[in-house]
């Protein structure tokens, strides 16, 4: 079927040529059919709720998180109308409203006696909600101007996309954008409502029946007899929602880049068009966005790579990084720091091997659902796979014998290098790789035990964090609607999870029903110098990998043995994927590394010929004392070029030597910030820069 293309141009003249003006069409007949059919089923549904709000209403109590009380009608009073009566600011700010711990639409009236909080942007929920409504508003331009067959459009960490059909003779041109973008801004001024609307699965494959994506999500996805769907104009999407409350709410939009894609990310599925956004409360966030994006580009972790040859990545090993002699100074240098702190908090490092049957990754589970992402190979009738992860093999190392209540907590850290089958379209620089290693560590211990572990766990990624000036988030991710595992055990890690936060005494959220199947979790976001957030380190509970690997331990010795337990299993990492960290640091301190981290931290500049001969003594001094130090020989150029040449290459110091310093057996220090620090000897530089380098400060070139 040959997609229509509702929007027409016209050509209208302009000072300096002509310009192209789109118009709406006619509304293509599918979709005018299909919002007479959403019309009918919410004037049945309005109807169904008025006899809810006449024969059920009542008083409820709504309690706020500052402690006061207010009183609604249920299946009437919405969470908009409390916002009102509390201030016209928090009503304009909120984007969002939480309910006894689950999103909810703001116009939603509540049904009963209720916890009752407001959302804003600034929260991650609140810019995941708002990201996810502006992609509808992304969805409904695009049906009107390409007639497009929409798939999916979710948000982003950073912003929003739509994937959609259109033909096999058709693709999205960057020329396009703009069009849309006016199209989009069209829709947010027109301040359509979002409706949510609760609907059968049949009245569903009627709503959709225009649209072969929609209906096999619907025969995957919805096992339930009802489903929502949301309309804001003429888009009608499924969703479960919740979204902002019109789309005028919605007051900056900029549409990005487009880019193709695969239905459910399958090379061998339909062709789709794919198109990015990003969106606002006010012009002047995006304003900052835009700014922020311009110093992000500059600091690309790929350029700063290139640049200061780092690393890089070649055709023939796709997705996967080689790093040159600098970068695995940086590399090493931030494997060399955890493995200290592991010394100091108890953890034993081991080794496992890279290569397991796959009858492992069937007992652990994640055969079942990881397998696409997984590499393998048939060897000797038997099919073997590149490990992605080192909790597998963790738990036959706790397994392979009996284990006593006297040895947990056992603390097991792995550097393993993990390898994982990344779409190849997903692949984006060190962020997203096929090829990694990261801090992984997997704690065994009793269930008497785990308060005592989570504190460990926290202090120690506040420990590291801080060394490198990240600012940090908490949040508490709680059990999901399919869980494995007894229920009290469930509010039980998660009473000790809440309680170990609020010790801790950080900002932390609560995020209801995102935990794993296998155990609530507390994901870690770091913001770097730009302000913007990444997932990188993690605790995670697990109840259910000892129970399939079936792990136990005796809690004391008898004669005939005692009674063996269950441990609980905690997943823990800080920097996550050393590859993503190193290109996260590399952003953050765009390219200016700190002293104890840095791949260039000395040049040695002779003034002349006649202190040639010193300047390589002094070169070789300080790498034999395990510095990164190098030496400009080239009398081609001026000292002070030099000296400029190694402050723009982000050399920490740069020692100039003379005859003068010769002859005192000293150096002159010059740091990259223009400080001159003057001669100092030999021997006490070496010790200052040892004391600047074991104490990790971020600021040495001012400490010095």
């Amino acid at each position: 079927m040959r997609l229509a293309a509702p929007w027409r141009g016209r050509l209208w003249p302009r000072s300096g040529g002509l310009c192209r003006h789109y118009q709406a069409g006619p509304v293509p007949a599918h979709i005018t059919e299909r919002l007479a059919y959403y019309e009918k089923l919410k004037a049945a549904a309005e109807g169904r709720l008025a006899q809810r709000a006449s024969e059920e209403s009542r008083r409820i109590r709504i309690s706020l998180p500052d402690g006061r009380a207010v009183e609604g009608e249920a299946w009437k009073t919405t969470p908009y109308q409390v916002a009102l009566r509390i201030s016209q600011s928090l009503a304009k700010a909120s984007v969002t409203a939480r309910v006894n711990g689950s999103l909810h639409d703001l116009d939603r009236p509540l049904e009963g006696d209720a916890k009752l909080e407001f959302v804003d942007f600034a929260s991650r929920d609140g810019q995941t909600l708002f990201w996810h409504s502006s992609a509808h508003v992304l969805g409904g331009a695009a049906e009107h101007f390409y007639g497009a067959l929409l798939c999916h459009g979710p948000s982003t960490e950073n912003g929003f996309f739509y994937d959609m059909y259109l033909d096999e003779q058709r693709t999205v041109q960057g020329k396009d954008l703009p069009v849309l973008e006016e199209i989009c801004k069209g829709i947010v001024g027109e301040k359509h409502p979002f409706e949510r609307l609760e609907v059968s699965r049949e009245d569903l494959k009627e709503l959709f029946k225009h649209n072969k994506f929609k209906l096999r999500i619907i025969d995957k996805k919805v096992k339930s007899p009802t489903a929502t769907v949301y309309r804001c104009g003429t888009l009608i999407d499924l969703c479960r929602g919740p979204h902002v409350r019109h789309t005028g709410t919605i007051r900056a939009l900029k549409l990005l880049k487009n880019a193709s894609a695969h239905w459910q990310g399958d090379p061998s599925a339909e062709a789709l068009q794919r198109i990015y956004g990003i969106s606002f409360p006010s012009a002047k966030q995006l304003s900052e966005w835009e700014h922020a994006q311009e110093e992000a580009a500059r600091r690309d972790h790929r350029r700063i790579g290139k640049d200061q040859e780092l690393f890089f990545f070649h055709e023939l090993s796709p997705g996967s990084s080689f790093f040159l002699p600098k970068g695995t100074h940086i590399y090493t240098t931030l494997v060399d720091f955890i493995k200290g702190e592991y010394l100091k908090r108890g953890f034993s490092e081991v080794i496992t091997p890279n290569i397991y049957n796959t009858k492992l990754w069937e007992l652990s589970g994640h055969w079942q659902h990881y397998a696409e992402n997984m590499f393998s190979f048939r060897v000797n009738n038997e099919t073997l796979a590149l490990k992605p992860m080192n909790c597998p093999g963790h738990c036959l190392m706790f397994g392979h014998r009996p284990r006593s209540w006297r040895e947990l907590p056992l603390r097991l850290a792995d550097f393993g290098v993990l390898h994982r089958n990344e779409p190849s379209g997903s692949l984006a620089g060190l962020t997203r790789v096929r090829r990694f290693q990261q801090d992984d560590a997997h704690i065994f211990c009793a269930m008497d035990q785990l308060e005592g572990e989570i504190r460990g766990c926290l202090d120690f990624l506040q420990a590291v964090y801080s060394v490198f000036g990240f600012a940090f988030h908490f949040y508490l991710a709680t059990r999901p609607d399919k869980f494995l595992g007894d229920s009290d055990l469930w509010d039980r890690a998660e009473q000790l999870l809440e309680k170990s936060l609020r010790d801790f005494g950080q900002p932390w959220e609560l995020n209801p029903g995102d935990g794993a199947f296998y155990g609530p979790k507390v994901d870690v976001q770091i913001q770097d110098a730009l302000g913007r957030y990444h997932q990188c380190g993690t605790i995670q509970l697990d109840f259910q990998m000892p129970l399939r690997f079936d792990l136990t331990f005796t809690r004391q010795v008898l004669k005939d043995g005692g009674a063996p337990e269950r441990p609980v299993m905690i997943h823990r990492a800080v920097l996550g994927s050393v590859e993503r960290m190193l290109a996260v640091l590399a952003e953050n301190y765009g390219g200016k590394w700190p002293f104890w981290l840095s791949p260039s931290q000395i040049m040695v500049i002779p003034v002349g010929p006649d202190a040639e001969d010193y300047a390589h003594e002094v070169h070789q001094l300080f790498r034999q004392a395990g510095f990164m130090a190098d030496l400009d020989a080239d009398f081609g150029s001026t000292l002070n070029r030099k000296i400029r040449k190694a402050q723009l290459a982000q050399y920490n110091f740069q020692f100039v030597v003379g005859r003068q310093e010769m002859s005192n057996r000293t150096v002159n220090v010059r740091s990259r910030d223009t400080h001159q620090h003057g001669q100092r000897g030999l021997q006490e530089t070496l010790g200052r820069l040892r004391e600047l380098q074991d104490s990790r400060v971020r600021k040495a070139e001012e400490l010095f």
